[in-house]
């Protein structure tokens, strides 16, 4: 049988339970990636404001307008994952501190939190030399996320995809990417999945089916964290006023994980496609200039990024507009992941399916809706008010 024809097996895993009345409260958050700079930071920030030690900044979820959407609360969060690497989230999370991540003191005041989450971290593959045939990882990677479930009566789990960024497979590949293998295990699993990555994940003829047919909402791709969410603001700029944009080029510097993954031009060609998405598909046409992406390790977790836009104005006048974004992307994509955990998971009991366009407002290259970051804002609003009631 062939691996990619039946890659979540068969339908008798893939319909949620219904949980008891007092497993409602505990909702599981399977990362995949769990022991990388966004896990571990998503991971610690969601024990730090559980715990009263920061203000919740960042986190859409906790603002007035999802108040009443009766989404999970944090302190109702389970974490775990699949990962390859071995170092343990507390060492992970001190090294984050010691490259300025973290606040110096919260790995050492959370220890025993980051302890627990990674008690729930089970090895992710395939690793060099793996033998195992797709279906055999995908029925691994599912039990896993099974086990998780069962063992800490949850009522849900949302399986998050925060894995360093795979090249696109070639259209005649014999085996599915690692991405699309973790997203045949959640469907196997029953529970939702959120690609937070450009990689291909569920966006493959054999998974697409599959997710139609599994009755759960996903949501993807490519989280939106600094450059294309500038992007999605300036774009619409251009466009209402009427102004002509010639070219649109950018730069990014990054080190950490992602800047040694991006390196790859097939990776980094997976990456820019959602930068680029978002101008064509806002100001009509595809302007000159591409994204150059560079690894300087020295920068760790930290990026900066930099975009020269040439426009025409009144009488064909010429002029530039520049700007630089620096930041943490782990600091910028944590609040997202627990958004998403939280909304998905919330869709899910109220029995969404299929693709979340309504959440196009974290994503690069959502599942459809408007382009405009303020577009997609309206949309995630009026998203949360059906949220207040099942369906």
């Amino acid at each position: 049988m062939s691996n990619q024809k039946t890659p979540t097996g068969t339908p008798t895993q893939n319909a949620p339970r219904t949980p008891a009345p007092h497993q409602r409260a505990r909702t599981g958050v399977w990362l995949i990636g769990a022991r990388g700079s966004v896990a571990t930071t998503t991971i610690t920030g969601c024990a730090a404001l559980t715990a009263g030690l920061h203000p919740p900044t960042g986190l859409l979820t906790e603002t007035p307008p999802f108040a009443a959407s009766r989404l999970p609360a944090l302190t109702s969060l389970v974490f775990g994952g699949h990962d390859t690497a071995p170092c343990p989230l507390p060492k992970r999370a001190e090294a984050l501190t010691a490259a300025g991540v973290l606040p110096h003191g919260l790995a050492g005041a959370l220890h025993t939190e980051l302890e627990t989450a990674d008690r729930d971290i089970r090895p992710g593959g395939p690793q060099p030399g793996d033998t195992r045939t797709d279906d055999e990882l995908i029925h691994a990677f599912a039990t896993d996320i099974l086990g998780f479930r069962e063992r800490h009566a949850l009522a849900r789990v949302v399986v998050i995809n925060l894995s360093t960024t795979e090249p696109p497979p070639p259209p005649d590949a014999p085996r599915l990417t690692p991405s699309s293998l973790y997203a045949a295990a959640a469907l196997r699993a029953g529970c939702p999945f959120i690609d937070f990555t450009p990689s291909t994940g569920l966006r493959t003829p054999a998974l697409q089916a599959a997710a139609a047919a599994s009755g759960l909402p996903h949501a993807g791709r490519d989280g939106k964290t600094g450059q294309t969410l500038l992007r999605s603001v300036l774009a619409p700029m251009f466009a209402q006023r009427a102004l002509s944009v010639r070219a649109w080029s950018g730069a990014n510097l990054l080190g950490g994980g992602d800047g040694a993954a991006l390196a790859d031009p097939a990776a980094a060609a997976a990456k820019n496609a959602g930068k680029e998405r978002v101008l064509t598909d806002t100001l009509g046409h595809t302007p000159e200039g591409q994204v150059h992406i560079d690894d300087v390790p020295a920068l760790g977790d930290w990026k900066t990024a930099w975009d020269h836009i040439a426009f025409d104005g009144f009488l064909g006048s010429r002029m530039i507009l520049q700007t630089i974004w620096q930041g943490c992307d782990s600091a910028l994509a944590a609040p997202l992941v627990l958004d998403l955990a939280r909304l998905t998971a919330r869709a899910h009991e109220t029995g969404h399916t299929g693709p979340l366009p309504e959440l196009g407002f974290y994503f690069k290259d959502p599942d459809g809706g408007p382009a405009s970051l303020a577009e997609q804002f309206q949309e995630l609003l009026a998203f949360a008010e059906r949220l207040r009631e099942p369906r």
